[in-house]
């Protein structure tokens, strides 16, 4: 290997910082971290018994399967490739009916994705999308961004990190969220132009717990604070990520009861917050529930077009951009069966997907079944069934309007 020396243009990338400025309080391991954090794990007895609940068998022998598959591991990108990698496809053989990806907009190669995506899933998202790229050949998986609400144990931050996770910083005051969020950002510059890796964020903070995915014109600003202000400054910034949307599509939500139990929770009582039991519930709900079909596709990279917003006032352009973005995930996504019934059912006596052949009445019969399986599923008092089954068909529904509204632009 070509011996790289270390220049000022150079020492950043070796040294974790850019600018002067430290990354530490929020990027992934660096490679001389990783057998460290390994050894951390395998001493760690809550991450163990983790462990022994998914590999039913004696606790020795399961660190011991642990230490055997990260032999030699001594990057981030070889634990993903050695651990991360094998349990992810196993989770999409046992969990799911097939996967797909299409990139027709992108394509492997030297140039590195600020991947932008709706967000399905706490863990999944872009731990496919990882599993997916190296089926491809993409050179190089993902950093991943997640928020510190969800590193509830000592042993979930190691995991993350490991996994070539950065931290983003939830619930501090307005003056820490703005020193948080230009430091996000300037890291976000940094591994993509010095370190040369992938990144996978959400279009939002958390969820959309109705499946109605929009960006947040707040993260976009995010994303623009390692540059100069005004709209040429964003411009910059924006284009130094080099985004591309993503559209994540599930056939079944495996949280799809647990989202609805919530919005009754929060109907009935204002002050209802989830706790730290519900996140662990839902992470282990959304990696091991059925999910049937899973698809991935690319929309246009955002630099192919963001030249066009030049001309537009800093706010304009970023409510544009949010608005764009938002087409092109809507316009991606992959429409199953279940989607257009939800639609037909939530909107009796308008026009009728199923007399334009987009499902069967066995598909509707099959679908209706699964609404009532997963409102037997909800588990509180006065639990109400029919603002429940509402609450399922607009989920399924509104990725169906969200794509209609979208080529109709």
């Amino acid at each position: 290997m070509e011996e790289r020396l270390l220049t000022k243009d150079t020492a950043p990338f070796l040294t974790g910082k850019e600018g002067g400025e430290s990354f530490d309080s929020i990027r992934p391991y660096n490679d001389d971290e990783v057998r460290g954090a390994i050894d951390s794990l395998l001493h760690d007895r809550q991450f163990s018994h983790i462990l022994k609940g998914m590999v039913p068998l004696p606790l020795g022998l399961t660190r011991g399967l642990l230490r055997l598959a990260t032999v030699g591991v001594k990057s981030t990108l070889g634990f993903q490739l050695r651990f991360m990698k094998p349990v992810v496809k196993y989770v999409l053989h046992k969990c799911s009916t097939g996967h797909s990806f299409a990139h027709d907009d992108i394509e492997p190669g030297a140039e590195r994705y600020t991947f932008i995506s709706n967000h399905r899933d706490i863990v999944l998202d872009s731990a496919i999308l990882d599993v997916m790229l190296n089926k491809d050949k993409f050179p190089t998986t993902c950093e991943i961004a997640i928020g510190d609400n969800l590193l509830i144990y000592p042993w979930i931050r190691t995991l993350v990190r490991l996994n070539k996770a950065f931290i983003v910083r939830r619930n501090i005051s307005r003056l820490e969220l703005y020193e948080s969020s230009r430091l996000m950002s300037r890291y976000m510059r940094y591994a993509i132009q010095e370190k040369h890796e992938n990144i996978w964020i959400a279009q939002r903070e958390g969820r959309a717990k109705d499946s109605s995915d929009q960006t947040q014109v707040s993260l976009l600003k995010m994303l623009a604070m390692s540059g100069e202000g005004g709209t040429a400054g964003a411009i910059d910034s924006i284009k130094a990520l080099n985004l591309v949307p993503l559209a994540i599509s599930y056939e079944y939500d495996p949280c799809d009861y647990l989202k609805a139990e919530e919005f009754q929770q929060k109907r009935d009582d204002a002050t209802w917050k989830k706790s730290k039991q519900d996140d662990l519930v839902n992470m282990k709900t959304g990696i091991f529930g059925q999910k049937g079909h899973v698809h991935y596709q690319t929309g246009r990279p955002v630099n192919e077009w963001i030249d066009t917003l030049s001309n537009l006032s800093e706010k304009e352009f970023f409510q544009t951009l949010a608005l764009r973005i938002d087409r092109e995930i809507h316009r991606n996504y992959r429409l199953y069966p279940c989607n257009y019934v939800a639609a037909d059912l939530l909107k009796a006596g308008e026009e009728s997907y199923g007399e334009i052949g987009a499902y069967t009445s066995a598909d509707k019969a099959r679908f209706e079944a699964y609404l009532d399986q997963r409102i037997a599923m909800v588990n509180m008092p006065n639990k109400d069934e029919a603002f429940l089954r509402e609450r399922l068909l607009t989920m399924y529904a509104n990725p169906v309007f969200n794509s209609r509204a979208s080529n109709h632009n």
